[in-house]
């Protein structure tokens, strides 16, 4: 092999500059557009961009001052996104515990979650997730207890309580699901 052909070494990138205050704005600024978000994934994704590139201010970031103010502009909103975030885990079929679990881990505080399914939506939700799945009255006909468990397990690590996630796995069929889901 010839040394034209060897590949040459590339050359060190270069650090970006440390970030001052109208860049850090307009990181900010950037994430909230981009990503439906609450302000604590934004303190946290601020507080590591701080950490890559550093400040070149004099005085530290004040960063809570300016998540307050997008927070204010309803750029960022805890509430909106606990909304947006529940209905569309629920239409995956997930259940209140595994929202909830999640919105924790957003940082949405409990008061901006709002309230959780009642019973009649938290056995929809059961009963989708069931579908999709092919547990239960939706999956095979002749499942061995092995096979229960393991639905079982499926249902309850998805979010769903116990007594609903053996409500849905007991229907005889999913018309007496379906209509058990009218009838509550």
């Amino acid at each position: 092999m010839t040394d034209e052909r060897r590949p040459q070494p590339k050359a060190p990138r270069r650090a970006p500059p440390p970030l001052n205050e109208a860049q850090l704005r307009e990181l900010a600024l950037h994430y909230a557009a981009r990503f439906a978000t609450t302000r604590a994934r934004l303190q946290r994704y601020l507080a590591r961009k701080l950490k890559e590139r550093g400040w070149s201010g004099e005085a530290p970031p004040d960063v809570p001052a300016l998540i307050n103010r997008l927070a204010a502009l309803r750029y960022v909103d805890d509430a909106a996104y606990a909304g947006m975030k529940s209905r569309a885990m629920a239409a995956r079929g997930l259940g209140p515990r595994r929202v909830a679990a999640q919105l924790a881990a957003d940082g949405v505080d409990v008061d901006d979650r709002g309230d959780g399914p009642d019973e009649a939506e938290a056995l929809a939700v059961a009963i989708a997730f069931a579908r999709r799945k092919r547990l239960g009255p939706f999956g095979p006909a002749d499942a061995d207890r092995a096979t229960q468990q393991k639905q079982l397990a499926a249902m309850l690590r998805a979010g769903h309580g116990m007594a609903v996630a053996r409500r849905v796995l007991a229907a005889g069929s999913t018309d007496d699901l379906e209509a058990d889901q009218f009838s509550s």
